[in-house]
């Protein structure tokens, strides 16, 4: 065995809350004596095989680090690297436009990498997600055990100073299970905040749609659009009132005259005066 395995063998191993977890009984090592895995007897659980990266050895403790939150440091730390450099490759080529074709080998480059890292990214939501379904259940069963425990007192089945540990303890994992996801929650909004980044970088500037359209109309066309909408202003009153009359009739023409056709009746009274 190694220094190494001598001082992990043998303590204590808790999450990073505080949470007890088992004791580390041995290691696994590589064909170079490095660290591969950890063995910790979890208790009812069994053995546990953790990989080393996980771990934090401390003089008296082991720190077990979960593995959604390694996977996302990476990624965020690679994320940020890789939009710093774009940004600066951005910088220097509107300050030099003659290094526009050095730099497009690199600017794909990296843009190949936000694209393997769109990947990564997935997965590691899916985790997270996963992990903030975990954490309500724990927190729903803790509360139900909590609150048992409390009928269990008021029933005079269980003394003042049990119902005191139950509730310290469920406190303690309550809380933990608080921070976990306030930590989860804050990882999500970080990665959100990159992807818009990311977007506002590599999408290219468009221009206002007044602005293209005023470049899109050429000035004899713009004239003709003005001229098709709005008439052309009088220049003598008299024919154009004249004019406006004409083009009144002709949209509305003046009803025809009702002449009135004499009866049979009125026929006969002009005949009978004409007789006398």
């Amino acid at each position: 065995m190694t220094h190494d395995d001598i001082d992990i063998i043998g303590k204590n191993v808790k999450d990073m809350y505080g949470t007890f977890m088992g004791k580390v009984i041995g290691t696994i090592t590589d064909i170079d004596g490095s660290i591969q895995s950890v063995g910790i007897d979890c208790g009812s659980q069994g053995l546990q095989q953790i990989p080393y990266e996980q771990l934090v050895v401390q003089a008296s403790v082991v720190i077990f680090i979960p593995k959604w939150r390694l996977d996302s440091q990476r990624l965020l730390r690679e994320k940020q690297l890789t939009l710093r450099r774009l940004k600066a490759l951005i910088d220097i080529v509107s300050e030099n436009d003659d290094m526009k074709e050095d730099a497009e080998i690199i600017h794909e480059k990296y843009k190949s990498k936000l694209a393997s890292l769109d990947e990564a990214e997935n997965q590691i939501k899916a985790k997270l997600e996963a992990r903030l379904a975990e954490l309500d259940e724990q927190l729903k069963s803790t509360k139900m055990l909590l609150f048992d425990a409390k009928v269990q007192y008021k029933s005079n089945e269980i003394s003042n100073d049990t119902f005191e540990v139950v509730r310290t303890c469920s406190a303690e994992l309550i809380e933990h299970i608080t921070h976990e996801t306030a930590e989860i929650s804050n990882v999500k909004r970080r990665i959100s905040e990159l992807d818009a980044e990311v977007v506002t970088v590599t999408t290219p500037p468009q221009k206002h749609i007044q602005e293209s359209a005023v470049s899109y109309l050429g000035n004899s066309e713009q004239e003709q659009l003005v001229q098709s909408i709005l008439p052309e202003a009088p220049t003598d009153p008299v024919n154009y009132s004249a004019s406006l009359a004409d083009e009144s009739e002709s949209k509305f023409p003046t009803p025809p005259k009702q002449v009135k056709t004499a009866t049979s009746h009125e026929d006969d009274w002009l005949t009978r005066m004409e007789a006398q």
